[in-house]
């Protein structure tokens, strides 16, 4: 028999406002240790050097999750104009210098226009993306070099700043799969230099915005006082866009016995199930036949 994982069954999503220097991993443990969540998991890793919005998904909302990684997500970045690293950012070693000539913000804000919309990357070397089954990043740290295929991505807004030389700060809204330090590189290419980024926040996956965040201090301080619960949004927070089914008691049972239910009034889709008392049943899909299979079931107390 398997050894049940000790902790509260708590649901729900924080999110965190990463400090730097931490791992996203780092920052799960730390949050699953203050919550003492039986389970704790999250939505999309954050470089240890980047701050900013970890979505993390304690107990049932983990199951939201994987449904939760194709969200845009909205940066701010610092790059160093002139200086190429091994990394594309502060933590590896300088490879390359380059004369800057210091444009105007007109030309820049130009620039930035060419890498709005459908674009294609060449992913980093430093990237957790497979070659053979290894993370190409073990393979770069053995100084090796892979090609890797272009990847497009789409860049629904590129905003300047400041440009204090040799200095660009920049705000990118961008689809799921983006690196903000290729697209600095990117630009700093078509402005005749080359660059690395300093500094890199995200303030927005979406749904969530900036306000929403909470520090690792405030939690732990909230933590102390037991008010830290208070920090979770509903664990379906993060599919807010997803319609709603509502089941009478006799279709909620069989629903959360993991069996397909008739949704007549429901559009073709992923929905998140309700009972008619209001507590999340689920996840599911209604076909084009009007039947709600189950997706997701929530083990959620009432």
């Amino acid at each position: 028999m398997a050894r049940r994982r000790k902790g509260r069954d708590i649901h729900g999503v924080l999110l965190l406002d990463k400090p730097v220097g931490w791992s996203s991993n780092q920052a799960v443990q730390k949050v699953r240790w203050l919550f003492q969540a039986r389970k704790a998991g999250h939505t999309g890793t954050l470089d240890p050097f980047a701050t900013g919005m970890l979505p993390i998904c304690l107990g049932e909302a983990s199951k939201t999750a994987a449904f939760m990684l194709d969200a845009g997500k909205t940066y701010e970045a610092s790059a160093r104009l002139g200086e190429a690293t091994s990394t594309g950012d502060i933590e590896g070693e300088v490879i390359r210098r380059a004369a800057v000539e210091i444009p105007d913000t007109e030309r820049i804000e130009q620039v930035m226009a060419q890498f709005t919309g459908v674009i294609e990357q060449v992913p980093p070397m430093y990237s957790a993306l497979k070659h053979q089954g290894r993370p190409l990043y073990e393979l770069a740290r053995e100084g090796k070099e892979v090609e890797r295929a272009p990847r497009p991505v789409t860049i629904h807004r590129l905003e300047l700043l400041a440009w204090e030389a040799p200095d660009l700060r920049f705000r990118v809204r961008c689809s799921k799969g983006t690196y903000i330090r290729v697209l600095a590189e990117d630009l700093a290419a078509a402005l005749g230099t080359c660059a690395h980024l300093r500094a890199l926040r995200r303030t927005e996956v979406e749904p969530f915005g900036a306000a929403d965040m909470v520090s690792l201090d405030r939690l732990t301080a909230m933590c102390e006082s037991g008010a830290a619960d208070d920090c979770l949004l509903p664990p379906d927070a993060g599919l807010a866009d997803w319609p709603v089914v509502t089941l009478d008691a006799t279709a909620a049972a069989r629903f959360s016995h993991g069996n397909p239910v008739p949704a007549s009034d429901a559009a073709p889709g992923p929905v998140r199930v309700y009972s008619a008392a209001g507590a999340l049943l689920g996840l599911g899909e209604v076909t084009a036949g009007n039947l709600l299979k189950p997706r997701r079931i929530m083990n959620l107390a009432v």
